[in-house]
């Protein structure tokens, strides 16, 4: 006998239903548009990488979750890996920027909403397999293209009707300044970094712990950095820090230029500067920012700006910027298709006989005509109670009905399946009936 185990997808991965899946693509077409509307292209990359390409890009730990594919052919007996699924969407951009750099406008806009691998451990609201939605800007260097970057994620958070929103912005000038301020030696500061990304999942003391053991930190350098980080002042903290740096006070310039670019369009109460926003990934240089919401843990969407990573794959240093909505994250904060039972179609033909099957075939492809999701029933049963029960699972708004009378009659018998209400109307004009009454109703 089968075990039901067998039948489930693989650990952290997810089949979606019919249901499930219209409501997710909803949410990208409703993203698309927002993206679009900023100016942003389309651009697909392949699922997979060389492994050379990801390798490097993420960090200690993000290359680790790295998903990797083994050698084929002639070389599988070595074990090793040349290819990988890819991490994420933005080491694909950088490496097409490097390839297609002359065939691209300057600066190049451009989005993405596409799955992503991480060979991570799957737990609550964390997948191995998941969707991202990338917009990015390369070639610019100026503020104006983070302020665009994250006008254009706030917009589509707002038209996806996600409640209470909030940017957290920081820049890693801030974070290396306030490194500097400490004293903390070049060689330890990237390692120092990873470590303090981890103050919204760690309590301190173990964030201090870690820097001190794992990092090579003296217990001053460690303590007063997390102390400065999580302390209830800790923007005028920072700001005090950083006085005597000049990388520190350039960090700080560029949060502040943000904000002001964005004030307006972006209410006060749902963007601000957080000194204590890390972003371990190494190829960020300059604005970093995370979107979060109540209820969430972690961020909703998050991105910054990353100058000099289309260089470091070989292809023509450009500066870039960019931000992700993390929208399996996203979709359980929007109520509108949790209230709404899931249709299919919108008119549903029945056959009533045999005799009838021909002409309501006909009749069913002259409502798709009109554009009108049209559904027959294709059952065993000439039973009109299983029929309409048929209709009614379908999420159908109309139900056409053409038996032995209506044929004779040359009509159709039209059912409003939320009011029961029923008329009829000749033949040759039921179709165009239908798709008046349905887009009426929409």
């Amino acid at each position: 006998m089968a075990s039901p185990k067998q039948f489930e997808p693989a650990s952290g991965t997810r089949d979606f239903l019919a249901a499930e899946f219209e409501r997710r693509e909803h949410a990208f077409s409703t993203i698309r548009t927002v993206f679009s509307r900023y100016g942003f292209q389309p651009l697909q990359t392949p699922a997979f990488e060389r492994l050379d390409v990801l390798t490097g890009k993420y960090g200690d730990e993000g290359d680790k979750l790295v998903f990797k594919i083994l050698r084929r052919g002639e070389h599988e007996a070595t074990g090793e890996a040349d290819l990988a699924l890819r991490y994420d969407l933005t080491v694909p951009l950088a490496r097409a920027a490097a390839a297609y750099g002359s065939q691209l406008p300057s600066p190049y806009k451009r989005y993405a909403i596409a799955p992503v691998w991480r060979a991570d451990r799957p737990g609550k609201g964390r997948f191995r397999e998941f969707v991202q939605c990338d917009l990015d800007i390369v070639g610019s260097s100026s503020p104006l293209s983070d302020a665009e970057v994250v006008l254009a994620l706030h917009e589509a958070l707002e038209a996806l009707g996600v409640p209470e929103f909030r940017f957290l912005v920081n820049s890693r000038h801030v974070l290396f300044g306030l490194l500097e301020a400490y004293e903390v030696p070049d060689e330890l500061g990237p390692g120092a970094l990873i470590t303090l990304d981890k103050l919204d999942k760690l309590s301190p003391e173990a964030v201090v712990t870690e820097l001190v053991t794992g990092r090579g930190l003296s217990p001053e350098m460690a303590r007063g950095l997390v102390d400065d980080l999580t302390a209830a002042d800790s923007v005028a903290r920072i700001r005090g820090r950083l006085k005597a740096s000049e990388g520190g006070q350039a960090g700080l310039d560029e949060v502040d230029r943000l904000l002001e670019l964005t004030e307006g369009a972006i209410p006060a109460e749902r963007i601000g500067f957080a000194p204590n926003l890390v972003r371990g990934l190494d190829y960020y240089t300059g604005i970093i920012f995370e979107v979060v919401a109540p209820g969430t843990p972690g961020s909703i969407a998050s991105g910054g700006r990353y100058d000099g990573l289309i260089g470091r794959l070989g292809g023509k240093d450009s500066p870039a910027c960019g931000g992700s909505l993390g929208i399996e994250r996203i979709l359980p904060l929007i109520a509108q298709a949790d209230e709404a039972a899931y249709s299919q179609i919108d008119v549903a033909v029945t056959i009533m006989g045999e005799e009838q099957a021909a002409e309501s075939f006909r009749l069913a492809a002259e409502i798709r005509r009109t554009g009108v999701r049209t559904g027959v029933y294709l059952g065993s049963s000439g039973k009109f109670a299983k029929q309409m029960k048929w209709a009614g699972e379908q999420g159908a708004r109309f139900c056409v009905i053409y038996g032995a009378a209506e044929r004779e009659a040359g009509t159709v018998t039209l059912r409003d399946m939320e009011s029961g209400e029923q008329v009829q109307v000749p033949f040759d004009r039921s179709a165009a009936e239908l798709s008046r009454r349905i887009t009426s109703s929409n």
